[in-house]
C-alpha cells in the first residue's frame, strides 16, 4: 500500500476492525511515519439474471427485496427475514459458484423460504410470480400449500 503522503511503498497495519462489509484497517508509513486508513472490501463476482424473455440483467438485491416487501405488506414479516431471504438467494450463487441464475430458480427459492415464514405472503408472492390469470390459479397454490402443510 502506498503512503499517501510520501509515496513509499510498504506501511505497516497498526490497527485492524471489521466495519459492515468491510475491514478498516489503520496504517503507519515505514519511511515518513504518516499514518492513514485503508478499507478492504470483498469484491463478490457479476451475477447475471435470466430473465423469462431469454434476456439477461444483473442480480439486484434491491430490486428482490423491493418485490418481497410488495408480497408481505400489512403482514407480520419482518425486514430481517426479507433480508435473510435475500441473502440466502446471495450466498445460493456464492456457493455453487453461479455467475447465470434463472429468474423462475429465484422465485422458487423466494417461495420455499416464504412458505416457511408465512403463508399470506407466499399466496401473494406466487400470485405475481406465477403471473396467475384467473381464481383457480389461486385455489391450485391454496391447494397445494394445504397439501404441503399436511405432509
Amino acid at each position: 500500500m502506498k503512503c499517501p503522503y510520501c509515496g513509499f511503498d510498504d506501511s505497516k497495519v497498526i490497527d485492524s476492525r471489521p466495519t459492515d462489509d468491510k475491514i478498516r484497517r489503520r496504517r503507519e508509513c515505514i519511511k515518513c511515519s504518516g499514518r492513514f486508513t485503508t478499507y478492504e472490501a470483498i469484491e463478490k463476482p457479476l451475477l447475471m439474471v435470466e430473465k423469462r424473455s431469454g434476456g439477461f440483467e444483473q442480480f439486484d438485491k434491491q430490486k428482490l427485496i423491493k418485490g418481497i416487501f410488495t408480497a408481505i405488506k400489512k403482514r407480520p414479516v419482518t425486514k430481517a427475514q426479507v433480508d435473510d431471504i435475500a441473502d440466502y438467494v446471495e450466498n445460493y450463487c456464492a456457493d455453487r459458484l453461479k455467475t447465470v441464475i434463472k429468474s423462475e430458480e429465484i422465485g422458487n427459492i423466494v417461495l420455499d423460504r416464504l412458505r416457511e415464514i408465512d403463508p399470506i405472503s407466499y399466496i401473494r408472492f406466487a400470485s405475481v410470480y406465477k403471473d396467475f390469470t384467473d381464481i383457480a390459479s389461486f385455489v391450485a397454490v391454496i391447494s397445494e400449500f394445504d397439501e404441503n402443510k399436511a405432509n
